[in-house]
């Protein structure tokens, strides 16, 4: 068996606190346990409110002090804690997966095998999400590539390397998007996302990859950012502001703002809701599942018989198991959904969480 193995998993596993820690907590080494959302109207207003948005000007951080009634230093300051603390993933663009060759993959993993398995698809630069659920498809993550052969290599691999087969979900159908879920309203819908197609990935190897590339990273938490987000590439603080705005404007990002792990703030019922509907009218349901308040995710993906016969998907997030079921209950009621053949896969370990990026060829093969 080839591969580089990891030996522990990623910090989504840590044991959750019962309150929200001070600042000065998040210094220390725990301070990336997970998290309640016991925040302070500020706090919530600075982690919550910029979700998306994010101010694309020389000195966003001041701008948003200005907003909260703070001061630039202590907004950074916040920012700095939060990130070490494993809330706030990093500032910068959600892309939009259509840009890219993407799948959500199951693997059927030996119980004595998954911390070994999922720790190895962690380590991938192509995995943004992996999650253990409770299925015989027991292992799902999320991998993406710049092109399907690229996607392709890399699931044969991953099978190669682990001697479990990846079985791959291509996305058909989107019908709602959007992980950037309010913390103190999390069924409060966004507001519709800009039409239009996405635009592409730059040019591979050009500058503007680079920035790319850069900016999924996360923005310093600096005074001027964007500043310095510019200098590998030597594009000045303008002309990286003009890019971040075209590619905004143009699709590339769904959004641009605070990434935030939800588990660490107390989102730790994550269930993925599945029927099998007749191709005939699995659109129609689909669009009025995505319009449920509380539901964050919904699409159509490809069937993998035997295996996996469900071909629409939801994802209800919250801070209770029961409530969550309960959710998904009342929205399949409402529509008729649980005459079809039906699952709910709730999440018992997150191994790795980050928004979708791809990842350039020579750093994928690195």
């Amino acid at each position: 068996m080839t591969g580089s193995w990891c030996t522990t998993p990623g910090r989504c596993n840590a044991a959750p606190r019962s309150t929200f820690p001070s600042p000065a907590a998040f210094s220390s080494p725990t301070g990336a346990a997970a998290l309640d959302s016991e925040l302070s109207a500020t706090d919530l207003r600075l982690l919550d409110g910029w979700q998306r948005d994010f101010p694309l000007v020389s000195r966003p951080y001041a701008l948003l002090a200005e907003r909260v009634g703070l001061d630039e230093d202590t907004v950074l300051a916040r920012f700095r804690l939060w990130q070490r603390a494993g809330v706030v993933s990093r500032i910068g663009p959600v892309l939009h997966q259509s840009c890219f060759a993407s799948a959500l993959v199951g693997m059927r993993v030996p119980a004595g095998r998954v911390d070994q398995v999922a720790a190895y698809v962690s380590s991938l630069p192509q995995v943004n999400h992996n999650y253990e659920r409770e299925h015989a498809l027991n292992l799902w993550f999320v991998a993406a590539s710049r092109t399907p052969g690229a996607l392709a290599r890399l699931l044969a691999r991953i099978g190669q390397d682990t001697g479990c087969e990846p079985l791959a979900l291509p996305m058909e159908a989107e019908y709602h998007i959007d992980l950037g879920f309010s913390l103190s309203t999390p069924q409060q819908r966004a507001a519709p996302q800009r039409g239009g197609s996405p635009a592409a990935l730059p040019p591979a190897g050009s500058a503007q990859e680079v920035l790319l590339h850069a900016v999924q990273n996360g923005l310093d938490l600096c005074a001027q950012p964007y500043r310095r987000l510019g200098l590998p590439t030597g594009l000045d603080e303008d002309e990286t502001l003009r890019l971040l705005e075209r590619w905004l404007r143009a699709g590339l990002f769904r959004r641009f703002g605070v990434v935030l792990r939800h588990r660490q703030l107390g989102f730790r019922a994550n269930a993925m809701c599945v029927w099998n509907v007749d191709d005939a009218r699995v659109d129609a349901l689909g669009e009025r599942l995505g319009a449920e308040p509380g539901v964050t995710l919904c699409y159509r993906r490809t069937r993998r018989l035997p295996q996996w016969p469900y071909n629409l998907f939801c994802m209800i997030h919250g801070k209770e198991r029961e409530a969550v079921r309960a959710l998904r209950d009342a929205i399949a009621g409402r529509l008729g959904l649980d005459a079809w053949p039906h699952a709910v896969l709730f999440s018992t370990r997150c191994f790795k969480q980050r928004g979708a990026r791809f990842v350039p060829e020579e750093a994928a093969h690195g």
